[in-house]
């Protein structure tokens, strides 16, 4: 596989860093001062608007506020340019915003009479505001305002648009009223810690503040908050309001939230771990229920979930046929078990076959629920991303988040990326994991099936070997990841994988390396890292069928690390 690069082309003066406007007569702000854009939220589809080579349509998720937004898709050497002309007073100061979500996104305006202004953003996963401002020439009664993307890049959303000075007789759109209460307030998920809410839209609303017990504690712009910070098996009352720059609405009907027990067993994630992948199927391994796992893992990822005809959901479905008859009531039972005995199972998207693609908003939404989904059906604790063809940095971190914020700070969150795809921080993966990092368990990195990579000294390094191991992990070290989010992720025998086995011997002397500075090879870190997580294998299968020779070996050594 070769590494996927965006090269990204900016031309001289495309953006205005910082503006100073000061001319003298210039009209100021006044009590008057309204919006001038009409159609400024898209309610009205494309009304007022233009796009370029059709490149606009409008939506209805996601939306800032309002029940529409502008979604515009750059393509081949257009950049998705909208435009609408605004009618202006002559001599006078305006302020032009907009939120903006996805793709580089940029706001501007031209025909100023003076100078023409613009302003810009890389890729965003929540909505951000835009805002510059301008000052109209003696003569100038009308501004061309505008948005667009980049080339080659993904979709940009845009949402309640506004040219706010004084009324320059096109006759914008009306001010806005204080909306109603939200309705459907109701709570879509708990942990011990936290509270998730969920309600319906509120037209007209920009944002909505989210009342414990009666106190605001939380403000967002979408329709769904978790509330963390709380107190296990305790019961809370929240109510939410709408509000927009007219004022806030009363408060929705108060619904009660329940938070969870300590998480059964009451046991955290050791500081030092053994994640090991659970096969779903029989492909000549030793054919395993979930209570055959040898007690050495901590994390044990059931590989896979399936992709499903919705984009980016997926579901999982046990091989019960090619796993001898094991049921879904044992499975779950056995899940259980697992977690009373203080380990972690977590459901696998993704493995060398898999096909799940998270590119755009709502397939980031499709993921995030379904997967929730599924840890509320099998009492899965977390997921594991392992996909192995490509993924979208924006879209799968906006998809991690949106499951974080329902499943809370319990969530096991981990993945197991190729070599190819940590080799810089410019890299998808390496962007996603630096994304989430504040909810990012652990990264094992597959050291296997792998050709030759650079280590963090710049020098070519072949599998097989403990420098290898040593030098690949010490980039995710130095690119940005804690130690206790890095784990060595290798085969537990040679049938495991087409290549890059080693001996646990070697596993063992690279996890002293990077945790002591002992049994190295050529290369040594600069510095120890003693936090580091632990290691993977892949399958806890082929290790049972080499007699849990890896398990027994990896296992002790990794709990008994600093």
């Amino acid at each position: 596989m070769s590494p996927h690069k965006r090269s990204i082309r900016f031309w001289s003066g495309a953006v205005t860093a910082a503006l100073t406007l000061s001319l003298s007569g210039a009209a100021q702000a006044s009590a008057a001062d309204i919006n001038n854009s009409t159609n400024a939220g898209f309610e009205s589809g494309l009304t007022d608007w233009t796009c370029s080579a059709s490149s606009g349509t409008t939506v209805s998720s996601p939306v800032h506020g309002g029940s529409a937004a502008l979604k515009a898709t750059p393509a081949g050497q257009d950049n998705a340019r909208c435009t609408q002309t605004v009618a202006v007073r002559p001599n006078s100061t305006y302020t032009l915003s907009a939120w903006v979500q996805g793709g580089y996104a940029y706001l501007g305006a031209t025909g100023t009479g003076t100078t023409d202004v613009s302003t810009w953003t890389p890729d965003s996963t929540a909505w951000k505001q835009l805002s510059t401002t301008f000052t109209t020439g003696a003569s100038t009664t009308s501004v061309t305002v505008y948005t667009h993307g980049w080339y080659g890049q993904a979709a940009y959303y845009a949402d309640d648009v506004s040219v706010y000075g004084p009324d320059g007789g096109g006759g914008g759109d009306p001010e806005p009223s204080v909306p109603g209460a939200p309705s459907g307030v109701s709570v879509s998920g708990t942990s011990s810690s936290s509270v998730s809410l969920a309600w319906s839209t509120v037209s007209g609303a920009t944002g909505y503040t989210v009342y414990r017990d009666g106190t605001k504690v939380t403000a967002v712009t979408g329709t769904s908050a978790t509330v963390t910070g709380l107190a296990a098996s305790t019961s809370y009352s929240f109510q939410v309001t709408a509000t927009n720059a007219a004022g806030e609405s009363a408060k929705s009907t108060a619904v009660t939230g329940t938070t969870t027990a300590t998480s059964e067993g009451g046991t955290a994630l050791p500081k030092h771990a053994v994640t090991g992948y659970w096969q779903n199927f029989n492909n000549g391994a030793t054919v395993q229920k979930l209570s055959d796992v040898q007690s050495q893992y901590d994390i044990i990822a059931v590989a896979f979930a399936d992709a499903t005809t919705t984009p980016g959901a997926v579901t999982f479905n046990l091989d019960s046929a090619g796993l001898g008859g094991y049921t879904v009531d044992q499975f779950k039972a056995d899940i259980k078990t697992k977690q009373a005995a203080g380990k972690k199972v977590i459901v696998s998207v993704g493995g060398q076959n898999g096909t799940v693609s998270v590119t755009d908003p709502t397939s980031a939404t499709n993921f995030a629920n379904s997967v929730y989904a599924l840890m509320q059906t099998y009492g899965f604790d977390g997921v594991d991303i392992d996909l192995e063809n490509g993924l979208n940095a924006t879209y799968m971190t906006q998809a991690l988040r949106a499951l974080a914020a329902q499943a809370g700070s319990s969530l096991i969150l981990t993945m197991a990326p190729q070599t190819i795809d940590m080799q810089s921080t410019s890299n998808a993966y390496f962007q996603t994991a630096l994304n989430v990092k504040d909810i990012l368990t652990v990264v094992n990195m597959q050291y296997y099936n792998s050709g030759s990579m650079l280590g963090c000294d710049g020098k070519v390094y072949s599998q097989g070997s403990v420098d290898f191991l040593t030098a690949l992990a010490c980039i995710q070290l130095e690119g940005g990841l804690a130690p206790s989010q890095v784990g060595l992720g290798l085969p537990a025998s040679t049938s495991g994988a087409g290549s890059g086995y080693v001996s646990p011997t070697v596993v063992n002397n690279a996890l002293d390396c990077l945790t002591a500075g002992t049994s190295c090879g050529s290369f040594k870190p600069s510095t120890t890292y003693p936090d580091l997580r632990g290691a993977m294998t892949w399958s806890t299968n082929w290790d049972a069928t080499a007699g849990n020779a890896w398990s027994n070996a990896v296992g002790p050594h990794v709990h008994a690390l600093p």
